[in-house]
């Protein structure tokens, strides 16, 4: 049941996710990416809404959490999760680790990308693909 509960919440943020890119193009145009970075801003927002709700209003239903959570701005934004992530490891006093999350995400991240369109671009010219 908990899947179907994040499969649904997914949907919703994921239209949402495409409402304000397409809104974003059409205000702002496509030079500069103002829809993720509206999506990223606003999906931390929410998050740490929700995630303030749940700490100090505990009694709330585990699925509610998931549908909020994992669900809709997870399907709205990754970048939330990891914000929070990175939030509630500098709250604990793991400055430490949380430099090294955020750093670690960053870096390993945009070389993932890299790799990812280096390996696609050498399948395509050998015709692998």
């Amino acid at each position: 049941m908990n899947y179907l509960i994040v499969f649904l919440g997914a949907g919703i943020g994921g239209a949402g996710r495409h409402g304000v890119n397409v809104l974003a193009a059409r205000l702002f145009g496509t030079a500069f990416p103002a829809g993720t970075l509206v999506i990223n801003v606003l999906g931390c927002l929410m998050i740490g809404i929700v995630a303030g709700i749940f700490a100090f209003r505990g009694h709330l239903p585990q699925e509610m959490r998931l549908f909020l959570t994992t669900g809709i701005l997870g399907g709205f934004t990754t970048f939330s999760a990891f914000s929070l992530d990175a939030a509630l490891l500098w709250e604990r006093g793991e400055a430490g680790l949380a430099a090294l999350y955020v750093g670690g995400s960053l870096v390993l991240s945009l070389v993932a990308v890299a790799a990812g369109l280096a390996l696609t671009r050498t399948m395509l010219a050998g015709g692998v693909v």
